[in-house]
């Protein structure tokens, strides 16, 4: 049998089938999850309007005044996550950060502030009333035996139960009033989501919109990014390479005509000097974007920089096929900062770096056995690298308790 999409259709279905379902406790869930948010906001609106209102002869409070529409928007996010729970509906691979960020962009949204006002002011009361009555309602009649040889008669919506026999009557009452209960319950929670949705889904296209706005913006910053690196590194490989090693062959041959003396142990210094500047630009050079990288990929490259490691790295990378070029480049530099921060920091015996694809996305990971105790906020190059990661819809989480082991593990979507 196929599944009612809302609860408002199972409600109008087959008893028997609505009773069975997890509709009347997903509807449970969204009117008590209404309580402490409706209570949040109110709250927050009161306290910003106060504010706002006291200090609007200052700049302060006009500002004050202007972000309350911002904090509909964020809710009007959150309900919407919220009608997930009497809707069914394909799950969304857009972020709460996603739409979070994309509302930003849209102006003023009157029906969300206005939903917001509801939710403070009326809803989350009336979400209230609905639940206490219908739990406490069913609950007392059914254990109206145990309450009566307790505490005696019991009162209950005007009806007082002062016999045995009565107290039975009150569970053979509770069975269908639980029943009741649990229709009642599904009504109004459909009933409060059609008005979110009436309100809230008219926002929902310009919402999506947004998104695919910031995703193909964010994007084409990091294709502007990386073209750009790749224009340094062709520069600095064409045009600062080429002159460097110029200059060692030059003092090369000026240590075989200059005569012994001051003046040749001067030029043997320039040429020392000459090699090591063309040695640190090599090594710049293949970290602003590795030849290997662009011509044998991923595994080809992090092999690169493992033989380079002074901590033995064991490498086990297996792609059926190349990723992306931004997320195959961002898997690298991921890859390069965390084996350097070992080499560096970690005190490790060894290390491991293993890539796969997973459910459309590519997971790597980097483990070594050091001290532990990183952090990706306390440097500059994993949290750069986060950003990175981000633009591209991927996360990077770093796993180092003291003592280690270290893992720092990221995952990037293959589609972005």
């Amino acid at each position: 049998m196929t599944r009612p999409p809302d609860a408002w259709t199972a409600v109008r279905g087959s008893p028997w089938q609505f009773l069975r379902s997890a509709w009347p406790w997903r509807s449970f869930a969204y009117l008590l999850t209404s309580v402490p948010l409706g209570i949040a906001t109110l709250l927050v609106l009161a306290f910003g309007l106060v504010i706002g209102v006291a200090t609007l002869v200052l700049v302060v409070g006009a500002v004050v005044l202007a972000g309350l529409p911002v904090i509909a928007g964020a809710l009007g996010v959150l309900e919407r996550r919220r009608l997930g729970l009497v809707r069914q509906g394909a799950p969304s691979d857009v972020s709460f950060r996603e739409r979070l960020r994309a509302g930003r962009r849209l102006p003023v949204s009157w029906p969300e502030t206005g939903y917001a006002v509801l939710l403070a002011v009326i809803l989350w009361w009336v979400d209230f009333m609905v639940l206490v009555f219908a739990v406490t309602t069913p609950v007392v009649l059914l254990i109206s035996p145990l309450l009566y040889d307790a505490a005696g008669p019991v009162e209950l919506l005007g009806w007082r139960i002062d016999t045995s026999g009565e107290s039975v009557l009150g569970v053979a009452v509770g069975v269908p009033t639980l029943v009741a209960a649990a229709y009642l319950v599904t009504l109004v929670a459909s009933a409060q989501a059609g008005l979110a949705r009436m309100l809230l889904d008219p926002r929902e296209e310009q919402l999506a919109a947004a998104v695919v706005d910031l995703r193909r913006s964010r994007i084409e910053l990091v294709d502007a990014f990386e073209t750009e690196r790749r224009r340094i590194e062709r520069d600095l490989h064409d045009g600062v390479q080429q002159r460097l090693v110029a200059l060692t062959m030059t003092l090369g041959r000026a240590e075989l005509d200059v005569a012994e003396g001051a003046g040749l142990e001067l030029v043997r210094q320039a040429h020392e000097q000459a090699e090591a500047a063309l040695d640190d630009l090599r090594g710049t050079v293949r970290g602003i974007h590795p030849r290997v990288l662009a011509d044998h990929g991923l595994a080809a490259a992090v092999h690169e920089i493992a033989d380079r490691s002074p901590v033995p790295v064991s490498v086990d990378i297996r792609l059926d096929a190349r990723p992306p070029a931004p997320v195959e480049a961002a898997a690298y530099f991921v890859a390069s900062e965390a084996l350097t921060n070992v080499a560096r920091h970690a005190d490790a015996r060894q290390a491991q770096v293993h890539a796969w694809r997973q459910d459309g996305s590519l997971v790597l990971t980097v483990v070594d056995d050091g001290v532990g105790g990183a952090d990706a906020a306390s440097g500059t190059g994993l949290a750069g690298l986060l950003l990175r990661l981000e633009a591209l819809g991927g996360e990077l989480a770093v796993s180092s308790p003291r003592g280690g082991p270290t893992e720092v593990r990221m995952e990037v979507p293959c589609e972005a």
